[in-house]
């Protein structure tokens, strides 16, 4: 954990992306000495859902390090659920709220080096999601089984970015995950409720109700925290790896569709096996792997992933050539490994969640179709790159980044860095150790540039700040000088955000194909005729630049 120093109220002006934050948006990002003073390493979540009125009701258990002396500590949950009381040694404890956050006042000085538990009870109705999964919160779905008049329930959540807090009361920041955790939910016994981990149990508590206990037993992301309810029907599947370990398959879907989850979730095995090869084996091999069938389209909820690409090839029917696999198997498994294995310490980092992650969809391609048509996917990508503003965020604030480029723009930052470092065999060893040494860590942005830098021998600052701080992308500047035979030729130079950009390209020219120039922000010259000029060119299949011919 650390600890962040910065104004309560902020007004930035990041690399000319300016926005204004709040008190709320520094309560919910900054880890201030409320926050850093302790350290959860439990959750014991205890609910009960009421489907027919939208709302929960229950406890949620905070187990906890101290670290430093503390008299008061910050938990978050927001402000339209209602609290309580808040318990610890049996005894209720004052607490004051300031939008979504909650200040805990203790009688007596906690001491540091110790541990304590607060037990929080509440209950209300949580926020609505719009549209899941981008707009966060609860979904209060039902389904309709065919040729009949039959109507279920189907609830799911989905909260990245907005937090957890938004329907249960947790330390509420990424920096901190649970070392292990616990869901209890009860809910009506027609119903299942599918969670992250392993079932434990399942309870009959009263007349018509039954309690559903999951455990978590690694550290997770706290807005990974799920819960599926409607009548799922389970059927399970076995993965068996390279050295001959099996990973339990579980796959809840609606019961009508148990033939189509049957057929298309076949995809698992090569998923699986391609990123084991790649990122190293599946993170949370204990708890097991699960998909998840939900009335939104899906999420990386860890161990128990939410699948709604309605068993469609590609995403939701739509798919760059003859590449038909399932987008949302193969993205959301993806991020088993970046984003739940691999995960940020403040929201303004979430490239490194989805830049890789989307990467990882490349990397499957390649795996199964071939390196070419790992371009071809690229290339598929790349179409939906803004450049409007900068990849990571504001620090401090919960404020994420371009939420269209940290995907594809990150991905192809990656591409790119593949091609400069130009050495394939090289670049697999290096995705393949950064999943494994960093294996379920969290990470800023100068962790991972300092891990590149240093794998590759070379300081690579220049190149991760040129897309990741700036909405511009480099633009390769070139003319022909004229003149006598020593000094025509192509000029060239690097029109970059970044001092000291100094990115290496290879460039085609007839009779002198894929010469490697290295291009800074000063003209620099190679000797050339102006019929060769006239082919001078990059391959745009293996950069993110852009290319302007000047006078």
């Amino acid at each position: 954990m650390k600890k962040l120093l910065t104004p309560i109220f902020i007004f930035t002006s990041l690399l000319g992306y300016s926005q204004e934050f709040t008190k709320a948006d520094t309560l919910r990002g900054m880890l201030t000495p409320l926050r850093t003073c302790y350290d959860v390493h439990y959750y014991d979540l205890n609910l009960s859902i009421d489907i027919a009125n939208r709302s929960i009701n229950g406890y949620n258990d905070i187990y906890y390090n101290i670290v430093s002396d503390f008299n008061k500590l910050q938990i978050d949950l927001f402000e339209n659920m209602i609290l309580d009381s808040i318990i610890f040694n049996e005894e209720q404890l004052q607490y004051t709220r300031e939008y979504n956050a909650v200040f805990v006042d203790f009688p007596e000085t906690q001491k540091s080096s110790s541990n304590g538990v607060i037990r929080v009870y509440y209950h209300g109705n949580p926020q609505v999601a719009e549209n899941a999964p981008w707009d966060g919160g609860f979904v209060w779905g039902s389904h309709t089984e065919p040729n009949t008049e039959n109507r279920q329930p189907w609830v799911g959540v989905a909260c990245e970015g907005l937090g957890a807090s938004v329907w249960w009361p947790n330390k509420d920041h990424l920096s901190d995950e649970p070392d292990s955790m616990t869901m209890r939910f009860t809910v009506p016994d027609s119903l299942v409720c599918v969670s992250n981990g392993k079932l434990r149990k399942v309870n009959n508590v009263a007349i018509g109700l039954n309690q559903y206990v999951w455990h978590v037993s690694y550290p997770i992301n706290n807005y990974n925290v799920t819960l599926n309810i409607t009548n799922y029907e389970h059927f399970q599947d076995t993965y068996t790896d390279v050295d001959g370990r099996t990973l339990n398959l579980d796959y809840y879907v609606l019961p009508y569709h148990v033939e189509k989850a049957e057929k298309q979730f076949k995809q698992v095995q090569t998923t699986l096996k391609c990123f084991g090869a790649a990122f190293g084996e599946y993170p949370f091999w204990n708890d097991g792997y699960k998909l998840v069938e939900t009335p939104y389209l899906g999420m990386e909820h860890q161990g128990a992933i939410a699948y709604g690409n309605k068993y469609m090839p590609g995403y939701m029917g739509f798919y760059p050539g003859d590449m038909n696999f399932d987008y949302i198997i193969i993205h959301e498994t993806g991020h088993e490994w970046w984003g739940n294995s691999i995960s940020m310490n403040d929201l303004a980092d979430m490239w490194i969640h989805e830049g890789f992650c989307t990467y990882s969809e490349a990397v499957y391609v390649e795996c199964m179709y071939g390196h070419e048509k790992m371009l071809d996917y690229l290339l598929s990508q790349k179409k939906f790159i803004t450049n409007k503003s900068p990849i990571i965020g504001t620090y401090n604030v919960n404020h994420e980044g371009n939420s269209t480029d940290m995907y594809y723009k990150g991905s192809w930052m990656l591409h790119t860095l593949r091609t400069v470092l130009d050495n394939d065999s090289l670049w697999h060893e290096l995705l393949l150790n950064f999943s494994g040494e960093h294996k379920i860590t969290n990470l800023d942005t100068k962790d991972v540039v300092d891990y590149f830098s240093e794998s590759t021998g070379q300081d690579l600052t220049w190149f991760f700040d040129e897309y990741l701080r700036y909405s511009k992308i480099p633009t390769l500047e070139y003319k022909y000088k004229k003149g006598g035979k020593k000094k025509r030729g192509l000029m060239y130079r690097w029109d970059a955000n970044t001092p000291g950009f100094k990115m290496p390209v290879k460039i085609n020219y007839s009779g002198n194909e894929s010469q490697v120039i290295t291009p800074t922000d000063e003209w620099q010259k190679i000797s050339m005729e102006k019929e060769t000029f006239e082919t001078f060119g990059i391959s745009m299949r293996h950069y993110l630049i852009g290319m302007k011919q000047v006078e």
